[in-house]
């Protein structure tokens, strides 16, 4: 059993209050904004994280005041309490916290592709600058259309807003997807890079927000116990899986032109792949960090059989959680000839010295049997030979399993004898839940980035080389499944584990997927 002293657990973490500065999100209407900015904003206000010199500016087309925008967003966040769903949970909205936010909006109207846009901007930030005490520190955040993207850039670096004097500081925070291949992908980081410096740039994935993802490191790099083992000479293979229950509902659009190998491997399959990989860093300076993450993705061996070593998969009818679910091909704005994979499995090599023979197994998919992020590590089976003459007839496999989402948690498994005259082994499980043991706050993933974005730590954003080498690894598997759109897409019944051609995949090396149950 973990033990905590009740000290430790009781004395409250010490985290600096962000440094005054001006948040402008491009997009302020949109549902990113809604659903998980503006929710972890209110919870870093009420984790008291945010100076009192913070001010929030939107910017939208919408022809709208700021107290329309207020509206919407109290509506938003009261929703989340009274009918649940989404990132936020709350039993209530702390009023005072969420007035706190509130009296600090602002609001433009203007067209992203319009100068005067951002010349408005300017001399309202400006005034902010001078009245409101954010000391001439901007964020600015693209909660917008990947298209718009460098538009913006390319017009705050035109109206010079963008350039860092005096000891202020400009920050721009890019969504993903950041391209939607190799070729864009440099062309955007090319684009962006004409204005901006590396350093001011924040590549977000708000997977790496989630305290799991972030424990991954310190269960390594903390511990003398695990680290030792965490090679090919203990390693047999690793599994990284993240299944969804949940269709493409309405971005039937969007997902035609995505996949589930754009939408979900080059940034969160990779970022937890990278975590687990990685070489310990000299430091947690954030270089030292992501330039080590950037070496797994860049050492990954290059694809050169995606018949064999990749799976994709398409849902089916069936029944999730319950519920009828539609086959992709009856989704609203989804063609009814669809060649677009909902599921992906790829065994991956990494060719370095602590990895080389390990193969990587990844798996995503919509319309699974049940929600669950985990990384799976497989330790070597212990010889047989002491075994023989007892009711031993094969030896159990040892686990250690990190739970990134929902329940998170570390759960090693292992080999115990059970109780009896006879030798006979059963598996036992040492099991370490978070909600046990620390007391969480409320958490979308997004805080923690927003706050660092706020004091400068790119240690959980993506650099440039990292981005590129992540589309550079999966460009191979998309060329082949473009130019043969059909040849290998298996089905699967929604609310299954998957295509059987994904168990097959590990079948030939005598290997089986952990059960989605």
């Amino acid at each position: 059993m973990v033990n905590t002293t009740t000290a430790a657990v009781a004395k409250a973490e010490t985290v600096a209050v962000a440094p005054p500065c001006a948040m402008v999100i491009f997009g302020a209407g949109g549902d990113l904004t809604k659903r998980l900015v503006t929710p972890a904003l209110y919870n870093l206000v009420t984790a008291k994280r945010l100076p009192d010199g913070f001010r929030l500016v939107g910017v939208d087309h919408g022809n709208r005041t700021v107290d329309d925008w207020r509206k919407t967003l109290s509506d938003m966040m009261n929703e989340f309490v009274t009918k649940g769903g989404g990132e936020f949970q709350a039993d209530r909205i702390d009023e005072t916290a969420w007035k706190w936010l509130t009296d600090r909006m602002t609001y433009l109207q203007g067209d992203f592709e319009d100068p005067q846009t951002y010349s408005r901007l300017k001399d309202h930030l400006a005034g902010l600058d001078k009245t409101a005490g954010t000391a001439g520190n901007h964020l600015f955040y693209l909660a917008v259309a990947e298209r718009f993207f460098s538009v913006v850039v390319a017009a705050l670096g035109a109206a010079d807003m963008v350039k860092e004097e005096n000891g202020q500081w400009r920050r721009v925070v890019v969504e993903k997807p950041f391209g939607r291949d190799l070729p864009s992908a440099k062309a955007l980081n090319a684009a962006i890079l004409k204005t901006l410096h590396e350093h001011q740039i924040y590549r977000m994935d708000h997977f790496l927000g989630k305290e799991t993802v972030q424990n991954i490191m310190a269960l390594r790099f903390a511990n003398g116990l695990f680290e030792p083992l965490w090679n090919r000479q203990h390693i047999d293979h690793v599994q990284i899986t993240a299944s969804e229950t949940v269709g493409v509902e309405r971005r039937g659009k969007f997902y035609e032109q995505t996949g589930a190998l754009r939408d979900m491997v080059p940034n969160h399959m990779f970022q937890l792949l990278s975590l687990t990989a990685m070489e310990p860093p000299i430091s947690f300076d954030a270089e030292a960090v992501r330039g080590k993450k950037a070496e797994v993705i860049q050492a990954i061996r290059p694809v050169k059989y995606p018949l064999r070593d990749a799976v994709r998969g398409q849902y089916g009818a069936g029944t999730v959680l319950g519920k009828q679910a539609l086959a992709y091909r009856s989704e609203p704005n989804v063609a009814p000839d669809s060649n677009t994979e909902t599921y992906i499995a790829w065994k991956l090599q990494i060719d370095n010295w602590r990895w080389a023979g390990v193969p990587f197994y990844l798996r995503t998919g919509k319309y699974l049997r049940r929600r669950w992020t985990e990384v799976a590590i497989r330790f070597h089976q212990a010889p047989y030979t002491l075994f023989r003459g007892t009711h031993v007839e094969q030896m159990n496999p040892n686990w250690m399993i990190l739970r990134i989402q929902p329940d998170e948690g570390i759960a090693l498994q292992f080999a115990a004898k059970r109780p009896g005259p006879t030798v006979t082994l059963g598996n036992v499980s040492m099991d370490f839940a978070y909600k046990t043991y620390f007391a969480s706050a409320p958490n979308t993933g997004y805080e923690t980035l927003l706050y660092d974005c706020m004091i400068g730590d790119a240690t959980l954003f993506q650099r440039a080389d990292n981005i590129e080498a992540g589309w550079r690894a999966v460009q191979p598997i998309m060329d082949f499944w473009a130019n043969n759109p059909a040849k290998d897409l298996a089905t699967y019944a929604a609310g299954s584990d998957g295509p059987a051609a994904a168990d097959a995949l590990l079948a030939r090396a005598g290997r089986a997927w952990r059960p989605l149950e």
